[in-house]
């Protein structure tokens, strides 16, 4: 009933510090699979995808005031789709994995928009590997393959000295705590979507694997705000 309570709140109030303080304690609550199993209904995967900007609107990011609740929103997604199997069965009818995608373009050329990004990455990550069906949608329809080298470039501010050679920089600064984080996520959500990338059968193809090899080559010459955050990026 908190739940629900919480949920019917989010659907009508628009002011944004009520908004957080929902979604922070909806994101608590639904770390429990029982609290779940009652509000986890197509209706309720809609309002947190509104919030989310996970729709098709075609709005661009310029509410800053607004990315918090984006943030909370799309941790909350997290947790729901981690923990509940019907939710994972929802993703897919709500198309939420083509959604993540539109708003990841969204991010782009964007400031402040990073903890969005991360949790976009984390939530595709989620997805591509609780849900076979996402992975194969990501990987043809989506451009999943493409989508995701491109977060982690711009994560890595990758530049590009000829076709598939990135300039090295061994003496530049290492990565942010939060540029890493969304390296990171997007690595993980990478080996997803190639995981059954035995054959290549184009010249797209071919090119982007060769682009993404190029990245990787660069990721393990980059190094993280600390040891350990180097060691997990690696």
């Amino acid at each position: 009933k908190l739940c629900e309570g919480i949920l019917n709140i989010l659907e009508k109030d628009a002011e944004t510090s009520r908004q957080v303080a929902c979604l922070e304690a909806l994101r608590i609550l639904s770390r429990d699979k029982k609290v779940l199993v009652p509000v986890t209904t197509k209706r309720n995967m809609q309002i947190l995808m509104r919030l989310a900007k996970l729709d098709a609107a075609e709005e661009p990011l310029e509410r800053v005031s607004e990315f918090p609740v984006i943030v909370e929103a799309l941790k909350c997604l997290c947790n729901i789709i981690f923990n509940s199997a019907v939710a994972q069965k929802l993703s897919l009818e709500l198309n939420l994995a083509a959604m993540l995608c539109k708003l990841l373009e969204k991010c782009k050329g964007q400031q402040f928009v990073g903890d969005i990004k991360c949790f976009d990455l984390r939530l595709l990550f989620l997805l591509s590997l609780l849900h076979t069906e996402i992975r194969s949608q990501l990987r043809q329809e989506l451009q999943g393959v493409q989508v995701l080298t491109g977060a982690l470039e711009s994560s890595l501010s990758v530049r590009w000295t000829e076709e598939y050679k990135a300039a090295e920089d061994r003496d530049g600064p290492p990565l942010s705590l939060q540029e890493t984080d969304c390296a990171i996520e997007a690595l993980k959500a990478l080996f997803n979507v190639t995981l059954d990338s035995w054959n290549v059968h184009s010249k797209n193809e071919s090119h982007q694997f060769r682009y993404m090899a190029a990245i990787l080559r660069h990721c393990l010459l980059t190094t993280g705000p600390t040891e350990d955050k180097t060691e997990e990026l690696h």
